[in-house]
């Protein structure tokens, strides 16, 4: 990281350990915005990092963005800072202003969930998030290329679901609505490649999350006491924990392969598009290890409301199948494998990554 860049990212974290605490995660449950948070948050710029500074943002590197979304799924969030930097970075794409608002992506999971006819746009798409709490839904259709539509929320219908980690994932009725703006993605941007580019951010968040489900494991295996001594001096206890610490590791090789393949050409290219799919077929497996140890060596006090570790781990069981299940993507990267032919397995296996 550059110097500034070091600034953005510890900013970010200063934020999040400050203001996104569990009173603020549990009032946000109950439908209460956390304007605080989300001010700071402006104030500080970050929903803007990754947008060009001739644009009237913070013009950051694509891997500081995505540090700053690993720092929000560690400090489980309850905003939609990430959707809100994947909706900039779309909207940047195509040339469109960016503002500071909350914003969050609309990316239909089949072709005819939504229909626009170059005008207006109909249909339904279910499990948006944060939608009844955004300023701005981005949306993202094929035709003619991949397009991107700004939709005002008020001039939709919008049913208040909820997912595992009790935050809004609406779903959101367009009737024949006219977008505020809209624009064609370049070339290298489509449906496929946002839905790519979104899988990716929530396999970042989960690795954040992870991490800290991790620290807190530790550090309770290292308070409790049982029999005498603490539970983390127990043998079998620690073949856990480090079963625990080896999916975070894996989780967070695999995201932070993927965020360095699509920062380097800034699109979801081809060796991208493998990475991604090598990390979301990876998420499943840490995600289920991980946060089965992490309440084991908790017990009961990790299903407590007051207790940071459910807010974590019901982000994590949220995230796992969102933009596509680990079969799903599990197909995809067998198929690109398939596509190399022998001779060229073990040199794509093996392959360096050119270090600028």
């Amino acid at each position: 990281m550059s110097e500034t860049d070091s600034i953005i990212f510890d900013t970010a974290q200063r934020i999040f350990e400050d203001l996104s605490t569990a009173e603020v995660i549990n009032a946000a449950e109950d439908g209460q915005w956390p304007d605080e948070l989300w001010q700071a948050i402006e104030e500080a710029g970050l929903a803007l990092t990754w947008i060009p500074e001739v644009n009237g943002g913070v013009g950051a590197s694509l891997m500081d963005g995505f540090a700053v979304i690993k720092a929000a799924g560690a400090a489980a969030l309850p905003v939609p800072l990430a959707e809100s930097l994947l909706a900039g970075w779309l909207l940047a794409k195509a040339g469109l202003e960016v503002g500071t608002d909350p914003m969050t992506i609309v990316l239909p999971e089949q072709a005819g969930d939504l229909v626009w006819n170059g005008e207006r746009l109909s249909g339904t798409v279910s499990a948006v998030p944060h939608a009844r709490s955004v300023r701005r839904l981005v949306v993202v259709v094929n035709g003619e290329g991949g397009q991107v539509l700004v939709v005002d929320p008020a001039q939709t219908r919008i049913e208040s679901k909820r997912n595992l980690a009790g935050e809004p994932w609406d779903t959101v009725t367009f009737d024949g609505v006219e977008p505020l703006e809209q624009a064609r993605l370049p070339a290298d941007t489509d449906l496929d490649r946002a839905r790519a580019a979104a899988a990716l951010m929530r396999c970042v968040q989960a690795a954040g999350a992870l991490g800290t489900a991790l620290e807190l494991t530790i550090q309770y295996a290292m308070e409790r006491v049982q029999f005498g001594r603490p539970i983390a001096k127990f043998q079998a206890l620690q073949h856990s924990v480090a079963a625990f610490a080896g999916e975070v590791a894996a989780i967070n090789a695999a995201a932070d392969a993927a965020a360095e393949a699509m920062a380097r050409n800034n699109a979801v290219d081809g060796e991208a598009w493998i990475e991604i799919a090598a990390a979301k077929t990876r998420l499943e497996e840490a995600v289920n290890e991980g946060a089965a140890v992490a309440h084991q060596v908790h017990g009961a006090m990790g299903f407590t409301y007051e207790h940071r570790l459910h807010h974590l781990t019901r982000r994590l069981w949220a995230w796992r199948d969102e933009y596509g299940s680990d079969v799903y993507w599990s197909r995809i990267l067998g198929q690109e494998v398939l596509n190399w032919g022998a001779d060229q397995l073990w040199p794509r296996i093996t392959a360096v990554s050119d270090p600028r």
